[in-house]
């Protein structure tokens, strides 16, 4: 007799600002999001893994992270910046949140998962995580402990603090090494003839 295992089905949702910053500010370095979805997926069949990002319009320094992403699998949702408001100094503040279009998402695959995985720290998930657990779906939520809101920690059935998954983070940058002058250059020559 023989029995079919059916492994669990999963989808990622990947706040990609939210570990962006979070990496930066805490660490200086960025998110191997090639590694990161390798462990949210680990022994479990992908349905989706969907990467949610923000630009400013017109802005072309993104394409290349976005054509990664896609090449990594994920379905790449982009949002342009919007201007929020103007402050009395003349400062433009720009928002982009994918919040209401992440969960969205969340509630149209349901259906389809066993796991919810969820590459984001804020709190503003903590209630339809506790929606989708009522649905008898596991939600794991990997972040930054440091940026991650307490109350989402304590409703994900298991929280991983994101470096602490083996090449999560991409290496540090080395910084450039200064070239030197020219006169600087003809300074050490000359010493060197002397």
């Amino acid at each position: 007799m023989h029995y079919v295992v059916s492994r669990p089905r999963v989808g990622v949702f990947i706040d990609t600002q939210n570990l962006y910053h979070s990496a930066r500010d805490l660490l200086e370095r960025t998110v191997n999001f090639e590694t990161l979805l390798r462990c949210a997926t680990q022994d479990r069949e992908l349905v989706h893994a969907i990467a949610y990002t923000v630009e400013r319009e017109g802005e072309a320094t993104a394409r290349p992270f976005i054509y990664k992403l896609s090449a990594l699998g994920y379905k790449v949702r982009r949002m342009n910046l919007t201007l929020h408001h103007v402050t009395d100094g003349g400062k433009a503040i720009y928002e982009g949140n994918w919040d209401m279009g992440i969960v969205a998402d969340m509630v149209r695959l349901v259906d389809h998962l066993d796991v919810v995985v969820l590459g984001s720290g804020d709190g503003d998930f903590t209630d339809i995580v506790e929606v989708l657990q009522e649905r008898g779906k596991r939600v794991e939520v990997i972040s930054f402990r440091e940026h991650t809101a307490q109350k989402l920690i304590d409703a994900a059935d298991r929280f991983t603090h994101l470096p602490d998954i083996d090449q999560a983070l991409m290496p540090a940058r080395q910084p450039r090494p200064e070239k030197a002058t020219d006169k600087s250059a003809e300074k050490a020559e000359k010493v060197e003839k002397v």
